[in-house]
């Protein structure tokens, strides 16, 4: 449902409008969700394993042929997959790889102190190397990426044993009361520095990362985050670097969205970030 109401809410013809060659492969087939309790601290393992080796490859295809993803959920276990296959991308070409997570959460539980079992909380374990070896396995390389090439933005929600983990693996977070005190530009400068033309830039864009008083399409809204403004510079902060080469849009829920409105939201800030802005920029 969530790449549906991005399609209806315009996303290609959005893009189109800026002179950007837009294919839409359509969307990939997968297993259905099963809807049961966790086995062994995981729910419904087999089937977001399923999904994230499609994911991969799909990903991992669109980049060889020099394409610019853009990945649709979902929710963000999918990231799994995703940047797997863009660091599996980035080690055959020799660039170095940024990974920006605009979440409000930082999804890295595992296994042992998940409260839910629910595998979109653990996606930055599982690339991290923490995970089972069905989803850390995705890429042939393990972990996928060090923690040092992940920035999270945004974040305002972190179980008790997933804060502890955080703090051991020494994750680099701009939370939200850092942007509160330092503000949304200095978080971003500070997220974005020292990019340069070998950097593979690659953004997973969690449409929970928005303020829900902006934002209500998601299934886990948690108040106070980023207006409207903060997350458009944001955006346009990212456009500005000319590094953005890959991007995941997920946990978009229209079952909990009012008009489409969350949907139009997150289609005008993937405009910004492919340059939208309101004058001419350099």
């Amino acid at each position: 449902m969530g790449p549906e109401a991005l399609r209806v809410a315009g996303l290609k013809e959005r893009l189109q409008a800026h002179a950007i060659d837009v294919h839409d492969l359509g969307n990939l087939s997968g297993p259905s969700n099963p809807w049961l309790p966790p086995v062994d601290g995981y729910r419904h393992l087999a089937e977001v394993a399923h999904w994230n080796r499609q994911v991969h490859e799909a990903v991992y295809a669109s980049l060889a042929r020099g394409h610019l993803p853009i990945m649709l959920g979902g929710d963000h276990c999918l990231g799994i997959g995703s940047v797997s296959a863009v660091a599996r991308h980035c080690r055959a070409q020799g660039l170095k790889l940024r990974v920006l997570w605009l979440d409000a959460h930082a999804d890295f539980n595992t296994s042992a102190i998940t409260p839910s079992g629910n595998i979109h909380g653990m996606p930055v374990a599982c690339l991290c190397g923490h995970g089972p070896a069905e989803l850390v396995n995705i890429g042939d390389v393990v972990p996928a990426i060090s923690p040092k090439v992940i920035r999270q933005v945004g974040i305002r929600s972190v179980d008790a044993g997933e804060k502890r983990f955080v703090h051991q693996q020494d994750l680099e977070v701009f939370d939200m009361r850092y942007i509160d005190e330092m503000g949304m530009r200095h978080a971003m400068e500070l997220a974005l520095a020292t990019l340069d033309d070998k950097t593979h830039l690659h953004v997973s864009f969690d449409v929970d990362f928005l303020d829900p008083d902006i934002a209500p399409g998601v299934a886990t809204t948690v108040p106070g985050g980023p207006t409207y403004r903060e997350a458009q510079l944001c955006m346009e902060m990212i456009a500005d670097t000319g590094r953005l080469a890959s991007l995941d849009v997920v946990e978009l829920n229209p079952a909990f969205d009012l008009r489409n409105k969350t949907a139009e939201l997150a289609v005008d800030l993937i405009e910004s970030l492919f340059g939208k802005s309101t004058l001419m920029r350099k």
